[in-house]
């Protein structure tokens, strides 16, 4: 029993070794009033906010995070902030806000004192304005209390606009 425990810790870890080369750590920042902070945060394409997040589309955020008490449930919540002056809430749809079944390498809720885990949150970008935005993630437990809070400025932008390259092959035509 111990060592199929250990077997599994072991490709647990692995598979965060793996994550993490794929996706290096973002530098996030702080948010104010002294909330916990994660352990970690990657940006899937970005090392150095802002970062440049194409509308329209979903963009990966995986946050690694430790808890301070036992946790049956968390949601997130994202506030936007642009012209540094008009701060908004982000709705979310619920089963993009809830945290638990989202967990990474076989996690689960309930999370326990001192657990560290991965989340991997799918973000959606909505039709907006190719503007600047600082935007707030909070992940809040059952209780209503912030188990971890990180800012990241993003830069809104526009796609290839669904153009579709099509080669023609003249050499295979019947």
């Amino acid at each position: 029993m111990q060592v199929k425990a250990l077997i599994l810790i072991s490709l647990g870890f692995l598979a965060v070794v793996r994550a993490a080369e794929e996706h290096p750590a973002t530098e996030v920042k702080r948010c104010s009033g002294n909330k916990p902070f994660p352990l970690e945060v990657r940006v899937h394409g970005c090392k150095t906010p802002p970062c440049n997040i194409v509308k329209g589309s979903t963009q990966n955020f995986e946050i690694d995070f430790a808890v301070d008490k036992y946790i049956t449930e968390m949601t997130t919540l994202v506030k936007a902030t642009t012209l540094g002056i008009i701060t908004v809430p982000y709705e979310l749809p619920a089963d993009v806000a809830a945290v638990c079944p989202n967990l990474m390498y076989g996690a689960y809720c309930p999370v326990y004192p001192t657990e560290d885990v991965t989340y991997l949150f799918s973000f959606p970008i909505g039709e907006y304005p190719e503007i600047g935005v600082k935007i707030e993630i909070y992940l809040v437990d059952q209780d209503k209390e912030v188990a971890t809070c990180f800012v990241c400025d993003i830069k809104v932008v526009k796609g290839n606009g669904g153009n579709t390259v099509y080669q023609l092959d003249y050499l295979n035509r019947k």
